[in-house]
Formats: C-alpha cells, sequence, structure tokens
C-alpha cells in the first residue's frame, strides 16, 4: 500500500535526526521543505532552526529548500539564514511538489551528485511522494506543530493510513 509514499526513515522531528551519521555515509547536500519541517507554518525562521542550519554548515553540508510557497515566503524565510552569516543558502519556490523536478533543480543549484542528497519533509503526499519522484532518499518528520490550513488537514487524514501501514514494519526515530 502506497510505497511510493514511504520515506527511507521517520523521525520525531527534524531535530532528532543525526546530522553527522548522515555526512559520514556520505551524504553531502540536503534537501529541506521549511514549513513543520523546521518552523511553524509560514513562521519565520527561529534559534532552533538557525542553529541547526548553522551546525549542519560546519558539519559541511550544503543546503537547499525546496517549497511550493511563493517566492516572497520562501525568499524572507532565506534571507534571515544568510543575515546570521549561512553562505549563500539556496532555494526552489513553487517547486510543484510531489512532481520531482523541483528536488533535481535544486540539486543542480547545490552542484551535488544525485547519490550525495536527501531530502527531508513533513508531508507524504507532497514531500515523500515528491523526493521519491525524483529517485531520491527522504526522512518523514512529525510536524513541527498542528495545522491550521484546512487543505493541509485534509491531507493529513489522508496520509494516516498509509503512515499506519508503513509503521508497521518501521520504526518511528527519536533522538
Amino acid at each position: 500500500m502506497g510505497h511510493f509514499l514511504y520515506p527511507n526513515a521517520y523521525y520525531t522531528s527534524t531535530y532528532a535526526i543525526n546530522f553527522t551519521n548522515l555526512y559520514r555515509v556520505g551524504y553531502r547536500g540536503i534537501l529541506f521543505d521549511i514549513d513543520n519541517t523546521l518552523v511553524p507554518h509560514d513562521a519565520m525562521s527561529d534559534e532552533r532552526s538557525r542553529a541547526l542550519l548553522k551546525e549542519l554548515r560546519e558539519i559541511g553540508f550544503s543546503i537547499c529548500f525546496v517549497s511550493n510557497n511563493d517566492e516572497p515566503r520562501v525568499a524572507n524565510f532565506v534571507a534571515e539564514l544568510h543575515v546570521d552569516g549561512l553562505p549563500d543558502p539556496r532555494y526552489i519556490f513553487k517547486a510543484a511538489k510531489p512532481r520531482g523536478q523541483g528536488y533535481i533543480d535544486a540539486i543542480r543549484k547545490m552542484g551535488l551528485r544525485h547519490s550525495e542528497v536527501i531530502f527531508i519533509g513533513d508531508q507524504l503526499l507532497t514531500d515523500i511522494w515528491g523526493a521519491n519522484n525524483a529517485r531520491l532518499p527522504s526522512i518523514l518528520v512529525q510536524p513541527v506543530a498542528p495545522e491550521t490550513k484546512l487543505q493541509i488537514k485534509l491531507k493529513r487524514i489522508l496520509e494516516k493510513p498509509v503512515l499506519w501501514a508503513y509503521l508497521r514494519k518501521h520504526p518511528l526515530r527519536s533522538a
């Protein structure tokens, strides 16, 4: 059931992932969704997200944000990170997830090989399906905050049976 919606791993939070281990096994780039993956919907970066992204840069990762949001939302989020000294964070806006092209464009922007990149997001029906369409490994994370937008609440209802089936064979990971 829905294997095209299955991630490679499922974590309680983006902040519970051991990124040093990801680097050790060969990943050099991370594609991130923004809303409810790093911060609540429509929120700007916070201390925790800025600290994580700074740590990822120090480990050696290239970062690109892949979002279905419009450019002002994504550009403003990324601009806050640039102020904090992150060199040139990259982004793709209106990525049309679950299509895979936005992910592929992001990999090109980072100048990395496909095999060196992993995607992290909070939604099966856009983020993970899109990563699978782009043939990228992916990590699903539980949302940062409760949903406020009706369309996403409805997607979460559709995702429940897929998550149930996934969790029967794969563990939910935490820090």
